[in-house]
């Protein structure tokens, strides 16, 4: 019986997609920065809204979080890659 499939995509095409998405995983750590920044400059401010602060952080930790398991599918995909 014959089956068919589909090629898998060749080792240097897996290894840039891994880049990129360690790349992701960088942007989301400074998104994650920035909004605690922010958090920490509405703070000190008077007329920022109840809870703004609150709000950016929940934000930064899902950013952070982000980027760990961008992390993390970018060292799977690359040790799929170089097996």
């Amino acid at each position: 019986m014959v089956t068919e499939s589909r090629p898998a995509p060749a080792a240097p095409e897996l290894l840039a997609y891994a880049d990129d998405l360690r790349a992701d995983a960088d942007r989301m750590d400074g998104y994650a920065r920035r909004l605690r920044g922010a958090a920490t400059a509405l703070a000190g401010c008077a007329g920022a809204p109840d809870g703004s602060g609150r709000a950016l952080e929940r934000q930064a930790t899902a950013c952070a979080a982000a980027a760990a398991r961008l992390r993390r599918a970018a060292r799977a995909l690359r040790a799929h890659a170089t097996d």
